[in-house]
């Protein structure tokens, strides 16, 4: 699903990235991870297709999987921090918002960021930002999303694909029946369109 925030939307929060002007390539982005049986298969996928994403991972789960953190690196992918605990910004104070992500970023060193949820206020963007590159994304897959098929997600997400775009799939069990249905045909059309599949450097 192509996400294009209204003008306003990039006025009143110019901290968002939410696609990257290049001609060339497209940005893969995977939430939640890393995730056991379903991480790995994700890496050697991209393998298979020469291609390179970044996973924005949850700290409790780089706690608990530590290896497979590693290996997200050791095949040279870009890690994010999606806060420790997958919290509901809207629903936390700032002090609280803040210190989740801070406990992700003592194991996760990365200058990216990206809310669960794509849920936070404005107080609580102010201050991630001042130490974070806070990336949205442009095309949704909505993986996530147990009631849509392989068939449409695939659909949704391969419709009005552009160089530049930041696409947003799932590192998780919930997510695994559709994405690994939409990714090895995501990576067939992206390299049919002579495009390539590239790490977010902000």
């Amino acid at each position: 699903m192509r996400i294009d925030p209204p003008k306003i939307v990039k006025r009143l929060y110019p901290e968002m990235i939410w696609r990257v002007e290049d001609d060339e390539g497209v940005y893969l982005t995977f939430d939640d991870g890393p995730t056991p049986g379903v991480t790995e298969w994700i890496l050697n996928m991209l393998d298979r297709y020469n291609a390179k994403a970044t996973f924005f991972v949850l700290g409790k789960n780089v706690e608990l999987y530590p290896d497979l953190y590693q290996m997200i690196l050791e095949r040279g992918h870009k890690v994010g921090n999606h806060t420790y605990s997958h919290q509901k910004g809207w629903t936390m104070s700032l002090d609280r918002y803040v210190e989740d992500v801070d406990l992700a970023a003592d194991m996760v060193h990365s200058e990216l960021f990206r809310p669960p949820y794509a849920q936070i206020t404005r107080a609580q963007l102010r201050e991630v930002a001042k130490r974070f590159r806070v990336v949205m994304w442009s095309v949704l897959s909505r993986d996530y999303n147990r009631s849509l098929s392989p068939k449409r997600c695939l659909q949704g997400t391969i419709r009005d694909l552009r160089a530049g775009d930041i696409i947003s799939l799932h590192d998780s069990a919930k997510s695994f029946r559709n994405t690994s249905y939409v990714l090895p045909q995501l990576l067939r059309h992206v390299r049919e369109r002579g495009l390539e599949c590239k790490i977010l450097e902000l």
